[in-house]
């Protein structure tokens, strides 16, 4: 009985690790197209063979790129020269932005093993849960708070508003299935969408924020600060944030409108966590250090001395922080060194950013943006980029990765959209990179917490594909209306 449960799955990753190996023996045997060599087709190859192990998930995605980028640079493709091959293999680890990820990862380490994030959720449910609409304005705020310093929306709405707003419907005897339209579709839909709003409204709110920036400076010379991130995508970001309660209490319609029981079970959790502890007070001070040096420390009218410097950089801030957190005891190294996440994103985006950048490098990028951007010459620039925007978002729809969706698309569409005269690429690129986060609410496998609240019991089938369309229409409609009118004017 063992062997025959263990036998599918077993099948099924043979499958999908013999997969990637069929796409990059395919590319690599097809002719090479006009205008490209064979040294940079049998590169795409590679390229293309990762991504597909990537969507995929044929093994740990750490272990995708890092295969990858060990072929490409033993194969010589970007040079020749093996001490330049392997520097080259090697200057991903250096990209401060990766750094500023598993950086980000270890402060989600402080807000778990403090309470913090624990108690900050529920302080909210207890002054907002009163009734039904404000419970949703209670959770969607929760994530609200927690997303600028906790890069991972799975750690953050998976890992600290799951768990808590979990608790919630039972209350109500509203449990998955028949009776979930009580009170936990709404309360669990409204999370999910919340989260994937401040995904996009925090350049550190998302992991692939940092990948995709660093693609498009890499591809397109395109580089924002923090606070740049923030206030372009703030009037959308801000409205989405008021107006997703309120749009799922009218989509989901729950069937309990007051909820003052919701407030008394907070209130007796927060009794049982005692007042704050020394590790919370400090956890929540470095936190809010961490905010000021990134937005103080980013822009070129506020000086902030940090070690004789007039500039912090974010990365840096990140060091500051995670040293102060050691020194004063909130974590312990230990803690950073058995955080599998931090470490599999470590070696998955430094892989994977080098990998995109070697596109560029070898010429690839240019030759396919003078093909490819031949059918849209004859259109304006503005038609041309959304639907370039447009291609970007809805696509996602094949993937189960925001990281992996903006390794492969984002390239492309950069690339595409600088050989179109006259069209704003920096904008383009910043479209893309805000619509990260919002195309994670389309499928219940778009992004990290999505198979989570999925497989709640609380939000159907039909209703999750439904939601998902109505939001992620509305997410994209806020893009081009609210967004690109608001970039175009600073």
């Amino acid at each position: 009985m063992a062997a025959s449960s263990q036998a599918p799955g077993a099948k099924g990753f043979r499958w999908k690790l013999v997969a990637p190996l069929a796409v990059w023996l395919v590319i690599y045997l097809w002719p090479v197209p006009a205008g490209l060599n064979v040294n940079q087709w049998h590169y795409f190859a590679v390229f293309a063979a990762v991504i597909t192990g990537l969507i995929l998930e044929s093994m740990p995605v750490g272990a995708v790129g890092f295969i990858g980028l060990t072929v490409a640079g033993v194969a010589g493709y970007i040079d020749s020269d093996p001490g330049k091959s392997l520097r080259w293999m090697l200057g991903g680890f250096a990209e401060s932005t990766v750094w500023l990820i598993v950086g980000a990862f270890v402060f989600s380490i402080g807000y778990r093993k403090s309470q913090l994030g624990r108690r900050i959720a529920l302080v909210l449910v207890q002054r907002l849960g009163s009734n039904t609409l404000g419970l949703g304005y209670a959770v969607a705020m929760s994530d609200f708070l927690l997303a600028p310093a906790t890069p991972s929306n799975t750690a953050r709405s998976g890992g600290i508003v799951y768990p808590i707003i979990s608790n919630i419907p039972r209350i109500y005897g509203s449990e998955p299935g028949p009776t979930a339209g009580k009170i936990g579709t709404y309360v669990m839909w409204t999370a999910f969408a919340s989260t994937a709003v401040t995904s996009s409204l925090f350049f550190t709110a998302l992991a692939p924020n940092a990948a995709a920036l660093a693609i498009a400076k890499k591809t397109v010379g395109v580089e924002v600060s923090w606070g740049q991130w923030f206030l372009g995508f703030a009037p959308l970001g801000i409205l989405l944030m008021v107006l997703v309660p309120l749009l799922s209490y009218l989509v989901c319609r729950p069937e309990v409108k007051r909820s003052p029981e919701i407030s008394e079970w907070a209130a007796k959790e927060l009794v049982e966590m005692g007042p704050m502890s020394r590790n919370e007070w400090i956890m929540l001070g470095l936190i809010v250090l961490a905010m000021f040096l990134w937005i103080a420390g980013s822009s070129p009218d506020i000086h902030v001395p940090v070690l004789g410097s007039n500039f912090v950089n974010a990365t840096t801030v990140v060091f500051i922080v995670i040293s102060l957190m050691l020194v004063t005891g909130v974590i312990e190294f230990a803690d950073i060194v058995s955080e599998k996440s931090a470490w599999e994103v470590f070696f998955y985006f430094t892989s994977l950013l080098t990998l995109a950048s070697g596109l560029n490098e070898i010429g690839f990028i240019k030759w396919f943006a003078t093909e490819y951007a031949k059918p849209l010459a004859g259109l304006s620039p503005s038609t041309a980029m959304l639907l370039l925007v447009a291609l970007f978002f809805w696509i996602h729809y094949f993937f189960s990765s925001i990281t992996s969706h903006a390794a492969a698309v984002l390239p492309v569409v950069l690339a595409v959209g600088s050989g179109i005269p006259d069209l704003p690429v920096a904008t383009l690129a910043m479209l893309c990179m805000y619509s990260l986060g919002l195309m994670g609410v389309i499928s219940p496998y778009a992004t990290g917490p999505a198979p989570m609240y999925f497989g709640s019991g609380y939000i159907g089938k039909g209703q999750f594909w439904g939601f998902g369309l109505i939001f992620g229409l509305l997410y994209f409609a806020g893009l081009l209306l609210i967004v690109l009118p608001w970039l175009q004017t600073r």
